[in-house]
């Protein structure tokens, strides 16, 4: 039976090229609609009740997606006119930042005291570069003492601060509100840093977490993954010995990346950060197929067949294990539809889409270009 595909394999080669062609464009044209997720909500499922009950919350009070500016001085002592003058600049710069509506700091908390029969309720830190040294010690022992304040905007010792943005991201499109607000905050902290050499400016909040997804996901796809694919280039050279056989498993893998990730795109699946390895995974699988392909074919050439009888020799030998090695791994992948978090599912389906596409690739468009190339 084998034998009896590999000879329709051969003789239809061309006709097997066009519909591999019109796949790979029909799934090409998928890879417009994709677009990569910031959200850590994506995590969990619509019905999660931990999920639900934390919407309902925001939704009945307010979202608290946040920015956090923290503010350590050099010399360990936020309490000195320098650094409260610039924590009281950042409050004021900080209500710019796109979608915030609330800037919370030890320069504005609202502290309020008794002077004769009136209640006084003021900023705590007004003016700052003309406080002397009393005046620093009042505030300081105000600060580390108030409770709102201590272990939230000011650490126990006072050598350290921050000032909190609390924005309200309208979640019309997240995947430019996000970046928004993250390359707002770090021009913030550069000014900071011009200001005073003596502050050392960390970001971090709920927003940046939802960045750090897309944006470390995207940075991978652009250093690890080609990373990867240039090392089994080399070792491909290396085993092969061949450059027109390294060359057609580098077009079966792309093209396998492709498919997978358009067809993606056609039915909905947003990136996120366990999606973006698959590439990685979906180019292992192919490989192994090529390999096992080629080395079968080179080794009959050797062997003084002609390239048509060496062929039609390899995809007899190696479709079966090829095809059981394909079904069992697209299997495995996608029984990960049975887990809680979205994203894993998405990884699960596109990887055994690729699997499935590295193997139709690897027995009809790899003998095509085998036996066209020289």
């Amino acid at each position: 039976m084998y034998k009896s595909l590999a000879e329709i394999i051969i003789r239809f080669r061309w006709l097997g090229l066009l519909l591999i062609i019109a796949a790979v464009v029909t799934a090409f044209n998928g890879t417009k609609f994709l677009s990569f997720s910031n959200d850590y909500r994506i995590f969990f499922s619509e019905d999660n009740p931990q999920l639900v009950a934390f919407e309902t919350l925001q939704n009945t009070y307010t979202k608290s997606d946040n920015v956090l500016i923290v503010l350590a001085p050099k010399d360990g002592n936020v309490f000195t006119p320098q650094t409260l003058s610039t924590v009281e600049w950042v409050t004021h710069q900080a209500w710019q930042m796109p979608y915030s509506n609330r800037v919370d700091s030890i320069s504005n908390f609202q502290h309020s005291y008794a002077e004769g029969d009136d209640l006084i309720v003021g900023d705590l830190v007004l003016e700052a570069e003309n406080y002397n040294s009393a005046t620093l010690e009042r505030v300081k022992e105000i600060a580390i003492h108030e409770p709102l304040l201590v272990k939230r905007l000011i650490s126990p010792s006072g050598h350290v601060t921050a000032i909190n943005v609390t924005v309200q991201l309208p979640a019309i499109h997240p995947d430019k509100e996000v970046p928004e607000v993250v390359i707002f905050a770090r021009n913030l902290a550069d000014q900071i840093r011009k200001r005073d050499a003596n502050l050392e400016v960390y970001l971090t909040g709920v927003v940046f977490m939802n960045n750090a997804f897309s944006e470390n996901s995207i940075n991978d796809m652009k250093t690890l993954v080609p990373a990867m694919f240039l090392i089994i280039v080399v070792l491909l050279v290396l085993m092969l010995r061949s450059f027109w056989a390294t060359l057609t498993t580098v077009v079966v893998i792309m093209l396998s990346i492709i498919t997978a990730m358009g067809i993606a795109g056609w039915i909905g699946i947003t990136i996120t950060p366990p999606l973006a390895s698959a590439p990685t995974m979906i180019m292992t699988l192919a490989v192994a197929d090529c390999v096992h392909m080629l080395v079968t074919f080179l080794q009959g050439l050797q062997q003084s067949k002609n390239r048509f009888d060496a062929m039609r020799e390899s995809l007899r030998i190696n479709i079966q294990p090829i095809f059981l090695t394909t079904i069992t791994t697209a299997i495995g992948f996608l029984s990960m539809n049975f887990s809680d978090a979205p994203p894993f599912r998405d990884l699960g389906n596109v990887v055994a889409i690729g699997v499935v596409a590295a193997f139709f690739y690897s027995i009809i468009l790899l003998p095509v270009f085998m036996l066209l190339f020289p």
